[in-house]
Order: C-alpha cells, then sequence, then structure tokens
C-alpha cells in the first residue's frame, strides 16, 4: 500500500472517530438507552403475547442483542411484567450473563474516569 493511501485512510479514521465522538452526547447516549430498553420491554411483550396465540416468536436471540445492546433493565421489567422467560435455561442464564458483563463494564467505566 502507498504512503499516500495509509495517510488518507488515517485521515479518514480520525475524522470519524471525531464524528462519532460528538454525536456521543451524555443526552444522545441516554436517549439511546431509554429507547432500547423501551424496545427491549416491548419485545418481551411482543413474544409473550404471541407464545400465547401459538404464533410466530420473536427469537431469542434478538430479545438477547437487545438486552446485550443496553436494554437489560428493559428485558427484566418485561419479564417480570409479562412473567415470561422466567424460569426458561440456558436463556436466564444468558441474560443474567449479560447483566453482570454490563454492571462490571459500567464499574470500570467509572473506575477509569475517576483515575
Amino acid at each position: 500500500m502507498a504512503i499516500g493511501t495509509l495517510a488518507v485512510l488515517l485521515v479518514s479514521g480520525v475524522l470519524s472517530f471525531a464524528a462519532i465522538s460528538a454525536f456521543l452526547t451524555p443526552a444522545n447516549i441516554a436517549t439511546g438507552l431509554i429507547a432500547v430498553n423501551f424496545l427491549s420491554f416491548t419485545a418481551f411483550g411482543i413474544d409473550k403475547a404471541r407464545a400465547e396465540a401459538d404464533a410466530w416468536r420473536i427469537p431469542e436471540s434478538t430479545l438477547l442483542l437487545l438486552a446485550l445492546l443496553g436494554g437489560t433493565l428493559g428485558a427484566y421489567a418485561g419479564r417480570t411484567m409479562f412473567r415470561h422467560k422466567t424460569r426458561k435455561q440456558p436463556f436466564s442464564g444468558q441474560l443474567f450473563a449479560i447483566a453482570v458483563l454490563q454492571v462490571l463494564a459500567l464499574g470500570g467505566w467509572i473506575g477509569w474516569t475517576l483515575l
């Protein structure tokens, strides 16, 4: 690869990072977390209704992905309110693992910012 190509890639990467960093304001992060928790909660409700109607279901992988993207509180609230997937293994263990990892990541981030 030529030096010019590497320079263009480096500058593009720096500019992309700057653009993303400008978008990641506390307000935008909070809005995104509220939205993904609402989606996660709603997905559990929809999946419960479809389970009762013996209709097409939302895949467990989608429910777990919503939790992984920050919707863990919404997932736990949906499980409790709709009494859905509360005993199903390995789903419950996977959701718990996601919650633990998020708490550890948050703790690490808080510790890092306090240094």
